[in-house]
């Protein structure tokens, strides 16, 4: 056992681990407020579930020295008896212990169904998606990982080649989101609706999260600590950094505006795309594989609006395309004196039969996967329901888990002092003595000042509440190629009690704070 190789994947396998949670933040922060959750448990559950079965059956059906070269046999049932696996990527001499390839197999195996919930993004019932994880962990990714990752892999055999999951990960994935998207049809309101991001730093974060994970997702492929995983380690920072500036310019070349949400989707963008050629190309070609990345997918996200699906999150533009386009271009850019375990692209002398075996792969794994998970997803339709609906749709956290995301007010959320410095404490009311409430919006973060300016003018007591009001002024708000135009504001409305000898001071407090003639009202009550 050679302790460096086996230390390098057990810690990459932990680096794919942390991109599962890093995919909950990354999607939970650009859905809706009120769907935060079900989209971050929609990510979490894979952990749960696809542990179970890559550890019963999945790895056993993908990776069983017996076997056929499209299916595995149960030799390595529930990991009762595991051989030392054969491994493709590698040239021969590697030794690990059989269960650090199992474990860092796995990590893949649980994020691969993940990405696409990006897709179908508050549509889905929790105990539809559960069934339907069971069903794609067994029936389309071991399949597809074998064909591809096993040495007895037919498409393997045939010349195919995928170096971290160009295919086997985001091409699957894609192709069972767009399944999916045909069985649950659009969001409702789609495509007039335009919801906003709920909170771009956490998408940010979520996006570092994964882009530092990836570099154990692509180097810790060839499962060794040597110079092809320092190759590429680097080609997959190269290529996600150029995508990153690649899409930054188109898009401020079509819309006007250059947008973290952009940066950080032509990152993820260039790295799904570097990810089937990580190991098998140079730096030079890494660096131009993300430039064509970020621009080809950043084009890519108005699919959606040609073709009418309803995809919420871009799972299809960044990643399915991201995963084909980069599968193809192995064809073009791969390199055997990069590693000679690979074969030449077309760029490298090596004609066009890695370019014809890389499209015959893709068409094989998108149309497989495509129609095992449609039909996957059609039965539970129908059978438990995978589309959540209408009505609910709306706040997909209470209807699930019955709680939000965030529990703080606005109100709360505002910064004040520990304690008043100024002003006096609200009255008690008189017996007999007439009040009026003066209620109007304001526009103001100085809570403190308001607040003490109301009780030094003779304000008995207030209450402030948030609201949203018409302005008449429109502005935009730009996200990815959605544009949502709005002419409401956030405001604060004040109620403030007051009698006759005050109300005039308490009425000019709430104009000094920039309450508008109209806002002002006055409703006469009895304490």
């Amino acid at each position: 056992m050679n302790g460096a190789d086996t230390a390098w994947v057990l810690v990459c396998a932990g680096l794919v681990l942390f991109m599962t949670p890093g995919l909950a933040l990354f999607y939970g922060g650009m859905v809706p407020v009120r769907n935060v959750l079900t989209m971050m448990m929609q990510n979490i559950i894979p952990l749960g579930v696809i542990t179970l079965t890559w550890v019963l059956v999945g790895y056993t059906l993908a990776f069983s020295n017996r076997g056929n070269s499209v299916l595995g046999e149960f030799d390595a049932f529930a990991l009762v008896d595991v051989d030392t696996p054969q491994f493709h990527t590698v040239a021969t001499g590697v030794t690990i212990p059989a269960l650090a390839f199992v474990a860092y197999q796995m990590m893949f195996a649980i994020i691969t169904p993940a990405l696409l919930t990006g897709a179908t993004a508050g549509r889905l019932k929790f105990a539809g998606w559960t069934v339907f994880l069971v069903v794609f962990s067994i029936a389309v990714y071991p399949q597809v990982a074998r064909w591809l990752w096993h040495p007895k892999g037919w498409l393997a055999q045939l010349g195919a080649q995928d170096w971290a999951g160009g295919l086997v990960v985001h091409a699957s994935a894609g192709a069972a989101a767009a399944a999916v998207l045909l069985v649950v049809g659009r969001r409702r309101g789609w495509p007039n609706l335009r919801t906003s991001p709920n909170n771009l730093p956490l998408m940010l974060v979520g996006g570092g999260i994964l882009w530092f994970g990836w570099f154990g997702f692509n180097a810790g492929d060839g499962l060794q600590a040597n110079a092809i995983a320092a190759q590429a380690l680097l080609n997959t920072h190269v290529a996600g950094s150029a995508a990153m500036v690649t899409w930054l310019i188109v898009e401020r070349l079509t819309s006007g505006h250059s947008t973290l949400v952009g940066a950080v989707s032509g990152a993820v963008a260039g790295l799904a795309t570097i990810t089937p050629s990580a190991g098998y190309v140079s730096t030079g070609s890494a660096l131009l594989i993300g430039l064509i990345a970020g621009c080809v997918c950043c084009f890519a996200v108005r699919l959606k609006h040609l073709l009418r699906y309803d995809d919420a999150l871009d799972v299809i533009a960044v990643h399915f395309v991201g995963g084909l386009l980069g599968s193809f271009l192995v064809g073009f850019f791969a390199d055997s004196s990069v590693n000679p375990v690979s074969a030449d692209g077309l760029f490298a002398g090596g004609g066009g039969i890695l370019l014809w075996h890389q499209v015959v792969a893709i068409v094989c794994v998108v149309v497989f996967s495509f129609v095992i998970s449609w039909l996957a997803a059609a039965l539970i339709n129908r059978t438990l329901g995978l589309r959540e609906p209408g009505p609910e749709q709306d706040s997909l956290d209470k209807a699930q888990q019955g709680q939000s995301a965030y529990s703080l007010g606005g109100i709360t959320a505002h910064p004040t002092t520990s304690g008043r410095g100024a002003g006096a404490p609200p009255l008690a009311a008189q017996p007999g003595e007439t009040w009026h409430v003066i209620s109007a919006v304001v526009n103001t973060e100085r809570l403190d000042g308001l607040r003490d300016a109301l009780l030094m003018a003779g304000a008995r007591s207030m209450e402030l509440t948030e609201t949203t009001v018409y302005t008449g002024r429109v502005r935009t708000e730009v996200f990815r190629s959605d544009v949502r135009k709005l002419d409401f504001e956030d405001r604060m409305r004040v109620y403030a009690a007051v009698d006759d000898e005050h109300e005039e001071a308490v009425a000019a407090v709430l104009r000094r704070f920039g309450a508008e003639p109209e806002s002002l009202h006055r409703l006469e009550i009895s304490p």
